[in-house]
């Protein structure tokens, strides 16, 4: 991988009037709440203090941001705003009238920018899966066709749609696609040059979800957002947009129908979380870009979380644990202990042996919740030098080290893998490592069969093949 050049300057916690002892604080109540984490980066004053990567994970590696990719196209919209492309006041209908369906609601035709960047639409639940269902190839004309439960502007409901529909207005009146204007406009005056984005069929970014960033780049954006918009003298974002994009636009519910979380339900902004102390973004498995303006405090998480109380669980945790070391310093011992820690963080391997030294093969059960690989997919488990090559049907070989991470690019993309005989049984952590997702595999020997389940499932295809192709195109079955 790539070395890139730093982003934002580097401290000691002390340097930067934060307890190292807090820190390690917060990484203990993560750890006792159960909360996968896959990275942690903390930005006071606009330096990293305290930074870390749950190998396999690291430094160099873009991460699926899942929904936090939606703040960065809140800042699209906005930049199209600053540059009198489009308004607030904008109706979807006359920015995309090609898409508009001849029965739509007359309310349909009232919708503006401003609805959605604060999720007003009017519908009661979520219309991403329905308006795809009713129009696979134009999510646009879906949403558009969708029944109302209340006015518009009245009503905040999470809805991924929307924000599909804003990258097509921003697109529609930029006259270029949205990974390239957030190219030009953005990640290239910050520093970052490696932005990955997920696409549907007709080669658009999903705008809701899809970019992959580097911890640091997350980091990065959120001290942009910090500063107002301004990065080094040169106003990236409109102060204006930033102040109005990050404060209170409506009474906000949680992302999870019936979930509590007091941070979820402290209003929303265009595209942004409102939060007890300041504002964030938020992506599906523990993604979070933490702002807390009182304190100069940044804090952006990667990771794979499990249960829907976990995104409270990490903003709980820099509430209750880091907060109070704000302005408190420790000493520098105290610092080393916490970077010697950081710098040791790892996921658990696989327990088990080397042994046997055979080739193995079998045949999937995809019956099991989940399941990665179809049914009857022909499995391989080929001892090497290193561990093993796993072939998992025609064109998709892994390979895995025993008691190391090994890594391969099979279909373009990268895979890291570690496994180990239990008896007769080889299981194997199949890790997407620019994903929060991972396949357990397991192969038993016994009775030629296997499993390769998602421990958590991606949100937009089981098929791990999807997750491995280049370029990355997890829906091609929709437009």
């Amino acid at each position: 991988m790539p070395a890139h050049a730093a982003l934002l300057p580097r401290s000691t916690p002390a340097a930067a009037g934060v307890s190292s002892r807090a820190v390690a604080a917060l990484l203990d109540r993560l750890e006792e709440r159960g909360v996968e984490c896959h990275s942690l980066m903390v930005v006071r004053r606009g330096h990293v203090v305290a930074e870390g990567w749950w190998a396999p994970y690291s430094a160099e590696r873009p991460h699926l941001l899942y929904s936090l990719t939606k703040s960065f196209t809140s800042v699209a919209v906005g930049i199209a705003i600053s540059d009198g492309l489009l308004s607030l006041d904008d109706r979807v209908v006359d920015v995309l009238p090609d898409h508009v369906p001849a029965e739509a609601d007359e309310q349909a035709h009232r919708l503006t920018v401003r609805h959605l960047l604060s999720m007003t639409a009017g519908h009661g639940t979520d219309t991403l899966a329905e308006a795809w269902a009713l129009e696979p190839t134009d999510l646009v004309r879906g949403f558009l066709r969708m029944p109302f439960d209340a006015p518009e502007g009245t009503l905040h409901t999470y809805d991924n749609a929307t924000t599909y529909v804003l990258a097509r207005m921003v697109e529609r009146a930029t006259g270029g696609g949205l990974p390239e204007l957030l190219d030009e406009r953005l990640f290239k005056p910050l520093g970052v040059d490696d932005a990955e984005w997920d696409r549907v069929a007709s080669g658009a970014a999903f705008g809701f979800h899809g970019l992959h960033l580097r911890t640091e780049a997350v980091a990065a954006f959120g001290e942009l957002l910090r500063r107002s918009g301004d990065w080094d003298g040169e106003q990236l974002i409109a102060r204006e947009w930033v102040e109005a994009a990050t404060q209170w636009q409506i009474a906000s519910r949680h992302y999870a129908a019936g979930a509590d979380g007091a941070d979820f339900q402290s209003g929303y902004g265009y595209q942004v979380w409102r939060h007890r102390h300041g504002f964030h973004g938020n992506g599906a498995f523990g993604q979070h870009c933490v702002v807390v303006p009182e304190h100069d405090l940044v804090v952006a998480v990667t990771g794979a979380q499990t249960e829907v109380r976990h995104a409270q669980d990490v903003l709980d945790a820099v509430w209750e644990c880091l907060l109070p070391g704000i302005g408190r310093t420790d000493g520098a011992q105290d610092d080393e202990v916490l970077a010697d820690r950081l710098r040791g963080l790892s996921l658990p391997q696989i327990a088990g042996s080397a042994g046997p030294d055979r080739t193995v093969t079998a045949r999937l059960d995809a019956s099991p919740d989940g399941s990665a690989l179809p049914d009857g997919t022909p499995v391989t488990v080929e001892p090497t030098d290193a561990g093993w090559l796993l072939h998992l049907g025609p064109g998709l070989d892994v390979e895995a080290g025993h008691g190391a991470w090994q890594e391969s690019a099979p279909l373009g993309r990268p895979v890291v893998a570690s496994g180990a005989w239990q008896g007769t049984t080889f299981v194997a952590d199949l890790v997407v490592i620019t994903s929060p997702h991972r396949v357990r595999l397991t192969v038993d020997a016994a009775t030629e069969t296997a499993t390769a389940t998602w421990t958590t499932q991606p949100l937009t295809s089981p098929d791990l093949t999807l997750h491995l192709r280049s370029p990355l195109m997890t829906r091609p079955d929709v437009a």
